[in-house]
């Protein structure tokens, strides 16, 4: 097992891109909206089977997760991505492929999804 230097063990990453999902459920009487009432859930399974089919899923890889409410809901349904620090709104599984297609594989990110 190699021995790295704190300085270097701090500039690695475990994952080349980390995909958290807004999936917050609030009361439908709430005053701010949620990501769940609008398919966030749905986004992020459909993304976390999207990267295991692409052999993406792992340390070193790509890492999707599910979060608790990100803040930006008026926004949503919202996801971001790190480390790049890239927040993305979407509507669709096409906009998910979007995301995957240009931004986790080819480092470029999807202006018009931007927020």
């Amino acid at each position: 097992m190699p021995h790295w230097s704190e300085h270097e063990h701090a500039a690695m990453s475990y994952y080349q891109r980390h995909l958290f999902f807004c999936c917050n459920q609030r009361a439908a009487d709430a005053e701010r909206p949620c990501c769940a009432a609008v398919g966030a859930q749905t986004a992020r399974d459909y993304a976390k089977q999207r990267i295991k089919q692409l052999d993406l899923a792992g340390a070193g890889k790509v890492r999707i997760n599910q979060a608790g409410c990100l803040d930006r809901c008026e926004q949503g349904p919202v996801l971001v991505v790190y480390p790049d620090a890239v927040w993305y709104t979407y509507v669709d599984s096409e906009d998910i492929d979007e995301i995957i297609d240009e931004h986790v594989l080819h480092g470029r990110p999807v202006e018009r999804l931007m927020i």
